[in-house]
C-alpha cells in the first residue's frame, strides 16, 4: 500500500467523474508510478462506494484477462476483478447511448448465476460447478477511462476493469449436459461475423475464472455471496463498435443476446 487514504479518495473521484461524464484521461500510474495493487483495488473500492452512497446497487461481478497467454504476457498470475453497478444493466435487444461513453468494445461472455456462497482461499473448480444455479449468454461493453485506450494493469484494476455496460440474453440453463469448455460462440456485427470461439477460451474452463475470484475476495475475508451474477470473462478478442452498430450473439446452448448501438 503506497498513497494514503485521501489520494485513493481524490483518484476514485476522478476516474468515476470520467465515467459519468464521458471524459477520457491519461493513466493514473503516469502520476502515481509507484502505487501498488492493493491501491489499485483500493480506488476501485471507493468508486464502488461512492456509487452505494448514491443509492445505486452492485448486481455482479467480472472477471478480465482470463487468457493464460495474456496473463504471462502482462506478467501476472490471476485475472483482474471488477464490479457491475445496476445502472451498467441493458435489457436483451436495448439500445446504448454512445454519447454515454467514450470507445467502446464488445466481448462475448458466459455469465454464471450461483445458488451457494463461494469462499476461498481453496475454491476450485469443482466448488464452483457445485454451485451454480444456471449460465447464460451475456455481451459485456468495455469503455476503458483512459485515453486512446492505452493503460497498465493497475491503472485498470482502479478504473473498475473498464466496466460500462452488459446485456445478458433470455436463456438459463443448469450445467447439466452443458460442456463450457466446447460451448461454441459467434458474434456478429452488423450481420457479418466478427468473432468466433469457445468457453475454454476463458483459461481452459470459464469456471476456473469465477474460482480464482474467489480466492482472490477470500484474501480480504470477503465472498461470492449465493444469488451473485458474474461475468466470467472475455471469450474472443474485444470488437469496437460505434453509433449505428448491431451486435448480435449466439452462444450454443444458450440462445442469444443483442445489443444496438445509436
Amino acid at each position: 500500500m503506497k498513497l494514503d487514504q485521501t489520494t485513493i479518495e481524490k483518484l476514485a473521484e476522478h476516474l468515476e467523474n470520467c465515467e459519468l461524464n464521458a471524459q477520457d484521461t491519461p493513466k493514473i500510474t503516469d502520476d502515481h508510478p509507484d502505487m501498488d495493487w492493493e491501491d489499485a483495488y483500493r480506488i476501485q473500492n471507493e468508486i464502488k462506494r461512492r456509487k452505494l452512497a448514491r443509492g445505486n446497487r452492485i448486481i455482479g461481478l467480472k472477471a478480465g484477462l482470463t487468457s493464460w497467454a495474456k496473463m504471462k504476457q502482462m506478467g501476472v498470475t490471476t485475472p483482474i476483478y471488477g464490479f457491475l453497478s445496476d445502472t451498467f444493466a441493458l435489457a436483451d435487444g436495448a439500445q446504448c447511448k454512445i454519447s454515454e461513453l467514450i470507445h467502446p468494445k464488445v466481448e462475448p461472455e458466459i455469465v454464471f448465476v450461483t445458488k451457494a456462497v463461494l469462499k476461498g482461499p481453496g475454491c476450485h473448480i469443482a466448488d464452483v460447478l457445485a454451485a451454480t444455479d444456471f449460465v447464460m449468454a451475456g455481451i459485456e461493453v468495455i469503455d476503458s477511462r483512459y485515453r486512446d485506450f492505452k493503460f497498465d494493469l493497475k491503472s485498470v484494476v482502479a478504473d473498475n476493469c473498464s466496466s460500462s455496460r452488459f446485456v445478458l440474453g433470455s436463456v438459463a440453463r443448469s450445467l447439466d449436459g452443458l460442456d463450457l469448455r466446447t460451448l461454441g460462440v459467434v458474434m456478429e456485427k452488423n450481420g457479418q461475423i466478427v468473432s468466433l470461439g469457445a468457453g475454454a477460451a476463458v483459461l481452459g474452463h470459464p469456471a476456473i475464472a469465477i474460482a480464482m475470484l474467489a480466492n482472490h475476495l477470500g484474501q480480504y475475508g470477503e465472498e461470492i455471496p449465493a444469488g451473485s451474477m458474474i461475468l466470467s470473462g472475455g471469450i474472443t478478442e474485444a470488437i469496437s463498435v460505434a453509433s449505428g452498430d448491431a451486435i448480435h450473439l449466439r452462444m450454443q446452448g444458450l440462445g442469444s443476446t443483442s445489443l444496438r448501438f445509436i
